[in-house]
């Protein structure tokens, strides 16, 4: 809050912003603010934010203020105010917006933000010039990370830079009262981008209006690829089985659940239930994709677009163009995202035509490039708030204030994980994370991580002094980073991967405690003694962690095999059980036991035994894993990472763990303490047996896990003197175990603290990095 500097008099002040303040409208805001108070002066960006120089009653300017605090642009976020009065008076009469003295370099680049409602108004309202225009935008919406090249941010450094303004277009933009003053991707359809209709080969189709004719398409069932604000969407009717089933095939994604669109809360409440939060997340500026609870009687959608699943992943649209389609359509569509089967998302035209030709009927495309690639965020809401499971559009590149004790001097390059992937700038208290790049064991998402480093360099015009990597030998990041770091010089900080996990919480909460116990249950990582962690309990601060316990590992046979296959964690659990031989047995005689028959079982004995391309591991995932095979879910393969573990999840009844006996686990403790599931092996064999019900096995294990992690993790705290908690790790993005776990371990009396601004799977890895690194760094010096 702005502080009153004086008793009330005239006299003239320096005040300076510092936030998310430019590129969002924040001048022309201040601007009109002034007019209306009667102030004298001046506003101005520069490298920090913004400034003003302003000269009335002190009254007055603290009113001004106050009321720039509690109504500033839609898009702004005012991290500090700082005021400073001026003993000479430099500035006269009236108040003005002056030249920015410098780039924007510390403030960075704003993300992409959803359609805002006066935008909207102009593309409904007939006789408006923007009248069904697909590119309207202004201040307070449109696109900006990802159609950026270069700073300062001006139009001359935007794809929009073809686009010479009309009259009208470039009035509005010079006009400080208007809200597209300075407007970068300010257009109209005399002068801005156009749409087309395209066939898969990439030539033009005659087309009077390109949007009416793709609806046409959806509702004839065809799939249309579609020119998305951050990469191109294949999109189809969602209602239509055999058009979904289509696009399935052809893309060949067979199981993971497909995103739709809809038009708006009135149409997402006939399938789904959402309460006023997830009303505000579908509605707001960021325009995620929302996981919501599906309504049992509600009205019918394709069975495949998310079999099985109890909830769906719906958003509004986002940009004018889905604006405009979803209104010429009556029912939602699918659309997800238009990439070849594992490659990353196209945003260029050429590649687009080439790679998804034979899955798209008709291609929706538009003569503005797409610089940067920017997929969908995705979030949830829990009983503890939102939870973001990816953070790109309408999220990145906003960076995240970190607590005091972490600012430095130095320039950290945080390079993530190789799942995933983020990577983070780091620079005074100030860390800018990445938009989801994705998996860099392809290619092309690889060439696109290397792009983007270098892209957020030139934006933020860092030059790195530290670059920080995860520990395992053969991430992609890791070798970008440590090859970096040698060639310019820089000092190379190894990060663990699960100790980076519990860092990006605290991070996350701004946590200026001590030590806390951090669980970080994830399906892998790099441990510092060379094995496969994966179920881990740290003592740690931002610095130094100290392992206390772990998951029991279990034998990765066939290493990556085991991973994609989850039956082999299943019997390498069964092997490893005290009484594995008589488990075996018993499950010789059930259904799901007769489909390990012709399963090459003697050859993975004998790798376990010799240990031949089977690494020990701690693995929490894989556990999910193994559960998951007994109860006949993805036995045989898997075809998206997580698969097993999330239909298994989705076999639970909100809200049952509480009323079912938890699968018991043992706690034992030598060098390290030991979360043991042994015993719930014989207790889930045993139902199996009696032919208990799949959904009430599943409950007891998801209680069973969270009731030992609650235990174990009061035993330590209460043995090691520790008061607070830290989640992390990919298994705590399911939501039973999460909320079950949370509701234990603050019954045992402890503070828990839990990702709400960056992914507790490794998507937030690079925020944990960088500040680990920082933290190191300063206690170095």
């Amino acid at each position: 809050m702005a502080i009153p500097l004086r008793e009330p008099s005239d006299h003239c002040e320096r005040i300076r912003v510092r936030g998310q303040v430019q590129g969002v409208g924040f001048r022309p805001t201040v601007w009109q603010l002034a007019q209306r108070h009667g102030l004298a002066g001046e506003v101005g960006n520069d490298g920090a934010g913004v400034v003003i120089v302003v000269r009335g009653h002190s009254t007055t300017i603290d009113a001004f203020l106050l009321e720039l605090e509690t109504a500033p642009p839609p898009l702004a976020r005012i991290d500090a105010i700082e005021r400073a009065v001026l003993d000479a008076a430099p500035v006269t009469a009236g108040f003005t917006i002056a030249a920015s003295v410098s780039s924007a370099a510390s403030t960075g680049i704003v993300a992409d933000a959803a359609t805002c409602a006066d935008c909207r108004a102009e593309l409904e309202r007939a006789g408006d010039r923007r009248h069904n225009y697909a590119f309207t935008n202004c201040t307070h919406c449109g696109p900006r990370l990802s159609i950026v090249t270069d700073i300062p941010y001006d139009r001359t450094n935007t794809s929009m830079a073809t686009f010479e303004m009309c009259p009208a277009c470039r009035a509005e933009y010079e006009n400080p009262a208007d809200r597209r003053f300075h407007a970068q991707p300010n257009a109209c359809p005399q002068c801005g981008p156009q749409l087309s209709l395209r066939d898969p080969r990439g030539d033009e189709v005659e087309a009077v209006d390109p949007l009416r004719r793709t609806a046409e398409a959806i509702r004839a069932g065809e799939i249309v690829a579609i020119k998305g604000i951050g990469g191109y969407q294949l999109a189809c009717d969602a209602a239509s089985e055999a058009a979904v089933a289509r696009l399935r095939a052809r893309k060949q994604r067979p199981h993971k659940p497909l995103a739709l669109m809809a038009r708006d809360l009135e149409q997402v409440r006939c399938y789904c239930q959402a309460d006023d939060a997830e009303h505000g997340l579908l509605e707001s500026s960021q325009a995620p994709i929302v996981l919501l609870t599906r309504r049992e009687q509600g009205a019918a959608l394709a069975d495949s677009v998310a079999p099985g699943q109890r909830r769906l992943g719906f958003m509004l649209p986002n940009t004018p163009l889905h604006h405009r389609l979803l209104a010429l359509l009556d029912k939602p569509i699918v659309l997800t995202s238009g990439n070849p089967p594992g490659e990353p998302q196209c945003i260029d035209d050429a590649l687009a035509f080439a790679g998804l030709g034979s899955v798209a009927d008709w291609f929706l495309a538009h003569d503005r490039a797409i610089v940067n690639r920017v997929d969908d965020s995705v979030v949830r809401v829990d009983a503890h708030g939102v939870q973001l499971l990816r953070r790109a559009r309408g999220y990145a590149p906003t960076p995240l204030r970190l607590v005091d004790r972490l600012a430095a001097d130095q320039r950290i390059l945080a390079c993530g994980a190789e799942l995933k992937n983020t990577f983070c700038l780091l620079r005074d208290d100030q860390a800018t994370l990445s938009q989801h790049i994705g998996d860099l064991e392809d290619a092309r998402t690889c060439d696109d991580y290397e792009r983007g480093i270098a892209l957020y360099r030139r934006l933020y015009q860092f030059e790195p002094t530290c670059v920080a990597v995860d520990l395992h030998p053969e991430y992609l990041s890791s070798k970008y980073g440590r090859a970096l770091a040698e060639e310019q010089g820089l000092t190379l900080v190894e990060v663990q991967h699960h100790h980076a996990h519990v860092a990006a919480c605290l991070a996350d909460n701004r946590w200026r405690g001590g030590t806390v116990l951090g669980i970080a249950l994830d399906g892998l990582g790099y441990g510092a003694d060379g094995t496969i962690w994966g179920g881990e309990f740290l003592l740690a601060d931002y610095a130094d962690y100290e392992r206390v316990g772990r998951l029991r590992p279990a034998a990765l046979a066939g290493g990556t095999r085991a991973i994609l296959e989850p039956w082999r964690s299943a019997w390498a659990q069964l092997l490893a059980h005290p009484d594995g031989e008589q488990l075996r047995q018993r499950l010789r005689d059930l259904e799901i036991g007769r489909r390990f028959t012709g399963k090459p079982l003697h050859t993975l004995e004998h790798m376990i035994e010799s240990g031949f391309n089977t690494p020990l591991t701690s693995s929490c995932g894989r556990l999910f894993d193994a559960v998951a095979a007994l109860l006949g879910i993805a036995f045989d393969g898997i075809s998206y990472e997580g698969q097993a573990a999330i239909e298994l999840e989705n076999l639970l009844t909100p809200g049952r763990l509480g009323s079912v006996q938890p699968y018991p686990f043992a706690l034992g403790s030598g060098e390290l303490y030991e979360i043991d599931p042994a015993p719930m092996w014989s207790a889930l064999i045993d139902d199996l047996q009696r032919g208990r019900d799949r959904a009430a096995i599943a409950a007891s294990f998801h209680a069973g896990l969270s009731r030992a992690v609650a235990e174990l993790a009061a035993h330590i705290a209460s043995e090691r003197g520790i008061a607070a908690v830290a989640l992390s790790g990919g298994v705590f993005q399911n939501r039973s175990l999460f909320e079950d776990s949370v509701e234990r371990l603050q019954s045992a009396g402890l503070q828990v603290l839990f990702h709400r601004q960056v992914p507790a799977n490794d998507g937030g890895l690079s925020l944990g990095q960088a500040a680990v690194a920082a933290a190191r760094l300063l206690r170095n010096e």
